[in-house]
């Protein structure tokens, strides 16, 4: 998907695969180099933002909760937008994002919750680094390493590098599905003893793998994101994902009338 000169994306939506994406309702990975979307609303999901250390400048998060934050390479912002908020991200003049947006679904116990939000610098993220790969965990925990904490469930989110005839090894909290995205480079996926290959731009999903290890001959990125299946029936329209249809009619009629607040 590409829109005007600046904005540029790969889209993967929780259709697509038959719900294996579950808590995930999409991640669009894309680039960005000038304002594209302008102020938007959200609500019943989180917005994640996870920047990529090879972005250049910094991107603009304003939200309706008042925070206005330039991110720099490597942050992550994650809005909790719950009952509905107001987002605007943008590229500062002269930048260029590389980043993930990941829409994670939340419970319907949570949906109607008061908005929040969390920022981790790069800066404050641990890595994991070893022959062959670095890994920055940016939420949840992998091998005795633990990241932040989200406002929501938990959710893992690791950014692995891997140099050639490198590897790593995540072991997934029992019954959480696991979502994979190769950001650059080819990977092999070893899924408890079955392999996959997999090349730049591709993901895949997973439920219930006791062991996950990325493997490469020759180096690649990737993005692995972990939580546990809502399994709850939801109704999406845009940015918005309610429990029922009358939830949705009732957010997307407070966004009309402007409820859900500014970034202005």
């Amino acid at each position: 998907m590409t829109r005007g000169d600046g904005f540029e994306a790969l889209s993967f939506i929780h259709r697509q695969l038959d719900g294996l994406m579950d808590p995930l309702i999409m991640v669009d990975h894309f680039t960005m180099t000038e304002p594209t979307f302008g102020p938007h609303a959200h609500a019943g999901i989180s917005a994640v933002s996870v920047l990529f250390e090879d972005s250049t400048g910094s991107f603009r998060n304003r939200d309706s909760l008042g925070n206005d934050i330039e991110l720099a390479p490597g942050d992550l912002y994650w809005l909790k937008a719950a009952r509905g908020a107001v987002h605007d991200e943008a590229p500062t003049p002269g930048s260029r994002t590389h980043a993930l947006q990941i829409f994670v679904n939340l419970p319907a116990a949570q949906k109607l919750e008061v908005p929040s939000a969390l920022h981790v610098p790069a800066s404050e993220m641990p890595a994991i680094e070893g022959p062959g790969h670095r890994v920055r965990v940016m939420t949840g925990e992998t091998n005795g390493v633990v990241g932040a904490t989200p406002p929501t469930l938990p959710f893992t989110i690791l950014d692995v590098a891997l140099q050639a005839n490198g590897s790593f090894t995540h072991r997934p909290d029992l019954g959480d599905a696991t979502w994979l995205h190769v950001i650059g480079g080819e990977m092999e996926v070893e899924l408890d003893e079955t392999r996959y290959r997999l090349s730049s731009d591709a993901a895949l999903a997973a439920h219930g793998a006791a062991e996950i290890r990325l493997l490469s001959d020759e180096g690649g990125q990737a993005v692995l994101l972990g939580g546990t299946p809502l399994r709850e029936p939801f109704v999406q329209k845009g940015p918005f994902a309610m429990s029922n249809a009358d939830q949705l009619a009732e957010v997307i009629a407070a966004h009309e009338a402007g409820e859900l607040g500014t970034v202005d």
